[in-house]
Order: structure tokens, then sequence, then C-alpha cells
């Protein structure tokens, strides 16, 4: 498996690197810079080469963003980090700010002066996040500058790694589950209907969905990084770095896909002269309207039109899915079973916990890679909802202690991603109250029915509630969508308090996963992925209701359930998910561990 930045990220790189940032700044003029953690594909996840923010400033979460001026910086993170930038970013070199409110507008606001140049780099920066920023740096008296020479990479040339290269392969039909050529024809078709003559596609899971192709360059997912351009008959355009083209690519995209040198794009985009062009100004830098404005071409502001097509898996993706995660399971079984034993008297460090999960994943011969690096928290690490273990991190869980496990794997039929929290000797009244509160939001997420048009965050409530009358909440979403042999958090569609226009549509996979964080003590999440089923009428109903089939297969901790707690309803989907767990994983295990799953899953 690849490492990736979080293990050779070093606490000093703010000290040492930021008075190389402010160096390069004032070589061009620059008051200030804005540090994203978007890459110049928007990915969320990213080769070492485009992590800028975490060598910037040694943050390594998955979103976040800095400020860098000349006598102050900041760093900003939502929820899920607060923690972790305690931890990871000097407090004297950096203030830690929150991301979603207020963010780096309201900084900019409050911070900047008139008068002030801040530069930020265009490929960097979505349009949609742009505007914003330069109506709050408008609002200081201040004025945002594009650079064609980004100073972080400037200050970190000598050192940066070299951007990935790896090998761009076709993805087998009997995975894809509909051609390339389909695919086209129908996002083409869409294409026309938007008003325009052709898409330029930057996101990678785009590429990698329309061309039915897969690649290595971003870590934990199989995607490639490039750009196509789709026009309205179908054909396209597709940019990539030459030593990327495998030998059977050319034949399996065909002639209706003709295939270019990265290099080649500014000039493409320059011959869309006098056409009509849609691009997604959340997913797409603006760098391409400029470019694309700059030619005389007419830009139609747009989502990405493969993003739903791609959300929606078909039949053979959801078989694939399900394929996949009765794989998975079973080396879930065996890794809860190995907890359930052994790590009950020799209760293991985080890092051996990650070893070893990943250890019996690479056994079942399907893994091609993690879908994100292990969480796997122990006691107070826990409650750092994305905390990842290091060498310097490590922390053995203790007896009377949660230890939260949060992983996924990539397989050629599926992504998964599956939480369970596990008790190592006799839990607290407290442990497992919370636990137990955690699970009733869990199942009243997952035995939802609701109608056509319904958004993720109309459902948001439905997994918050039982906390919420206690006094509880979480600060991160209960759902995000997964990818089929992609990015293992996609949208447009999720599950969260935040307004979500998308809704809920068969095909789509969605995470449920409500937690609790109590911090120093410990953390809970329960998570399955689910699919969302098509229409079924209900009894005596006059619509026909949505619905999740769980795809996600282990079992949930008994030990730390309250069983007073539940409903006869609750009970009643806890033992068939248990039962469903026992009578599919089991067979596919070895003695020992089939009796131990089966007691795991007995009736409460």
């Amino acid at each position: 498996m690849r490492q990736t930045f979080d293990e050779h990220a070093d606490p000093s790189f703010g000290p040492r690197h930021l008075p190389l940032i402010r160096a390069k700044l004032r070589d061009q003029g620059l008051d200030g810079f804005l540090i994203p953690h978007e890459d110049e594909h928007q990915n969320e996840y990213l080769p070492d080469a485009n992590e800028r923010l975490a060598w910037a400033t040694g943050f390594t979460g998955s979103a976040g963003a800095a400020v860098v001026m000349a006598e102050k910086a900041a760093v900003f993170v939502d929820g899920r980090y607060t923690l972790q930038v305690r931890a990871q970013v000097d407090p004297t070199l950096f203030e830690a700010r929150d991301l979603v409110e207020g963010g780096v507008p309201l900084y900019l606001e409050e911070e900047a002066r008139p008068g002030q140049v801040i530069g930020y780099d265009p490929r960097l920066h979505s349009p949609d996040a742009l505007g914003g920023l330069k109506r709050a740096a408008a609002k200081a008296g201040a004025a945002l500058k594009p650079v064609a020479d980004n100073p972080v990479d400037q200050a970190w040339a000598a050192e940066r790694p070299a951007q990935p290269t790896a090998k761009v392969v076709p993805h087998a039909l009997a995975y894809a589950g509909e051609a390339s050529a389909d695919k086209r024809a129908r996002i083409g078709a869409d294409i026309e209907k938007a008003g325009a003559e052709a898409a330029v596609l930057t996101a990678p899971s785009s590429i990698a969905w329309l061309f039915n192709v897969r690649g290595g360059d971003v870590i934990r997912s199989p995607l490639p990084l490039g750009q196509a351009i789709l026009n309205k008959d179908g054909t396209a355009r597709l940019f990539l770095d030459p030593v990327k083209v495998s030998e059977d690519l050319p034949a399996w995209l065909g002639n209706q896909v003709s295939l270019e040198s990265d290099a080649a794009l500014p000039e493409a985009l320059a011959a869309l002269k006098g056409q009509t062009v849609l691009v997604d100004p959340a997913q797409s830098s603006a760098w391409y309207f400029d470019t694309l404005e700059a030619a005389g071409a007419t830009v139609v502001r747009g989502a990405d039109p493969c993003a739903l097509p791609r959300a929606r898996k078909n039949p053979v993706e959801i078989q694939g899915a399900r394929t996949a995660h009765e794989r998975d399971a079973v080396a879930l079984a065996r890794f809860l079973h190995w907890l359930a034993t052994e790590g009950q008297i020799n209760p293991p460090d985080e890092v051996e916990t990650v070893s070893k999960l990943e250890g019996l994943r690479e056994a079942t011969g399907a893994l091609k890679d993690l879908s994100f690096d292990t969480i796997a928290g122990a006691g107070p690490n826990g409650a750092i909802v994305h905390y990842r273990p290091t060498l310097k991190s490590n922390r053995r869980v203790r007896q009377g202690e949660l230890l939260l496990v949060d992983s996924g794997a990539q397989y050629l039929d599926g992504t998964t991603d599956v939480t369970r929290t596990v008790a190592i000797g006799t839990p607290s009244d407290e442990m497992r109250e919370r636990f137990t509160l955690v699970l009733k939001g869990h199942i009243a997420l997952g035995s939802a029915r609701f109608p056509v048009g319904t958004t993720g965050s109309a459902l948001d409530t439905l997994a918050r509630a039982p906390l919420w009358a206690y006094g509880l909440d979480y600060d991160h979403g209960t759902g995000h969508g997964v990818g089929s042999y992609l990015g293992v958090h996609e949208g447009p569609q999720r599950i969260a308090k935040a307004p979500n226009t998308v809704a809920l549509q068969p095909g789509m996979i969605v995470s449920n996963e409500p937690g609790y964080y109590k911090t120093g003590a410990f953390g809970i999440r329960i998570e399955n992925l689910v699919t969302v089923t098509a229409p079924e009428a209900i009894p005596g109903g006059e619509r026909p209701m949505l619905g999740f089939e769980t795809l996600t297969l282990a079992p949930i901790d008994r030990t730390l359930i309250v069983a007073d707690m539940l409903t006869a309803e609750e009970r009643g989907w806890l033992n068939a998910y248990h039962a469903r767990v026992a009578a599919t994983v089991g067979p596919k295990l070895e003695p020992e561990v089939r009796a131990w799953l089966e007691e795991a899953c007995a009736a409460i």
C-alpha cells in the first residue's frame, strides 16, 4: 500500500515553511496569499505533490484552508478537525478558525487592510468560492489578485514530490455496467439540453466514470488526473500526461475519443472560440472560466453533467457493491473476532489495529487499495473525528475503553466504508447509554421510508433526534455519497444539516453514520453504507416510498447496547440485521470465527 502525506508530515512544517512562503510573497509584492486544501482538480484526497496546505501548515485533514499574511496567518477547519488541528499546527504561527462559520471570507473582512493585495492561484479556486472571497476582501478595502506563479509551489520547489504518473487502464464493462459510448451519447444529449455545444470536464471521478477507466494518481482512490472536452454529439477529447497512457487505453477509448497530451489543453480551450461551453463553477477552477472567456467562448455555468448520472448506480454497479461488501464482511468478521478474543486479553495499540485489518483485507486477494487511511482511535483519540494514528500519536487501548475503527476498501466491483465502535473490557454506563442513542439514530435513518423528491437534509434529523433528546449532537454530516470503485466521498447527494437540493434517488449509495464524541474520553460512531431503493407501495398508503437497503454486513457490539432503551421496532431491526449478517457471512468463515459471529449476532 502507498504511504500518504499523513505518514511523513512533520510538525515542524509550519515553523520551517512559513518564512519561505512569506519570502516569496515579498518577491511578488503580495501582502498575503490564500491556500486552499483543494488542488487543480478540486480533489478532496490529494497526491502528495498537491498537499500544499499540509506542507504550509502541518495540518493533514481532508478539508481546510489557510491565509498567510505578512505578520499573521490562520488555518481553517470544520468540526471534524478541531482537535486534530490543535495537535498538528503551531498555534503561535497560525490562528485556528472555523471553516464553516464565517470561514476565510470573514477572516478577510476582519484582518485585511485597505490597499492590501492578496494573491490566489486561479487553478485552485472554483468561481463559486472565489466570488465570496473577492467580496469579502473588497469590504475590507483590499483586493484579490490572480497569480501565475504560486508562491507555495515556489517555496516548495526544492523538495516537492513529482506529480503522479500512474497508468490509466480500462475498467471492464462487467464492473461498469454501461459502455462509455452509451454514457457519452446520453450525457451529450444533456449538454445540448443545457444549451451548450460542449462541456469541459475536470473532476477525476467524472473522467473515470465517463470513459470507463481507472487510474492511481489520487491516494486511496483509483482516479486519473486529467481533463476532457465532451461534445454534444458524444465525441470527446481526453487530455492525459502521455506517460500515463497504458497500452490498452487507445483501443479501449475507440475512435470517437481523441487521446491528447495534457499540454494541449490550453490550445484546445482556445479553439472553443465562438462556442457555448458548459462548465461547473463548483467543480472546475476559475482558470477554466478565465481561459474560455478570454478565448471568446460563451460559458454556461451548470452542474457537471456526469455527477448525477454517476451517483445513480446501475444494476451492475449495485450488484457489484453487494458482492464487494460481502467480501469485505469476511475480513471484518475476522477482525472483530480478533478484537473480541485476543484483543480483550492483550489490547492492541492503534497501529497494530490498522495493520491487522489491512492484512485481513489483503487476504481476500481482491483488495486494490484502502478507500481511505484507516481511523483507529483508542480511548480519547476516538473523540477526534478524523484521527489517523501515527507512530508518534500511537496509543494502546486500555481496559474499560472504547476503540473506534473507521475503515474501507477499494475493490474492482465496489468501494466500502464502515465504522464499528468496540468495548475493550467493561464499558461504563455512560458509554453504553451514548452508544445506544447513536444506535437508535442509526436505526431510524436506516429504516426510513420517504417520498420521491426527498433530500438528505430532510432525513438528517432522524439520525440526530435520539441524541438531541439528551442534549447531545455531533459536528459532522450523517451521510456522504460513495462511488463505484471510485472516491469514498462522492456527491452530489449527502445527508447533513446543511441544505441540499439534490433529492435521493434509486441507485445512490450513501453512508449512515451518526456519532457521539466526548473530548478527552471516547468517541462513538456506527456506520453502514446503504443504497436507495426504488419506490414501493406501503399497504394502506397513498404514495410509493423510497427506502434504504443496507450493504454493510458487520455485527454491532451488543455489550454496548442498553436493550431497555430500544423500542420493539428498533430491536426488530437490529435482530433482523444481525440475522442477515450471520446467514450471509457465517458460511464463509472458519468454524471458530463462525461460532463467535453467531453469538455476536444473537437476538436481544
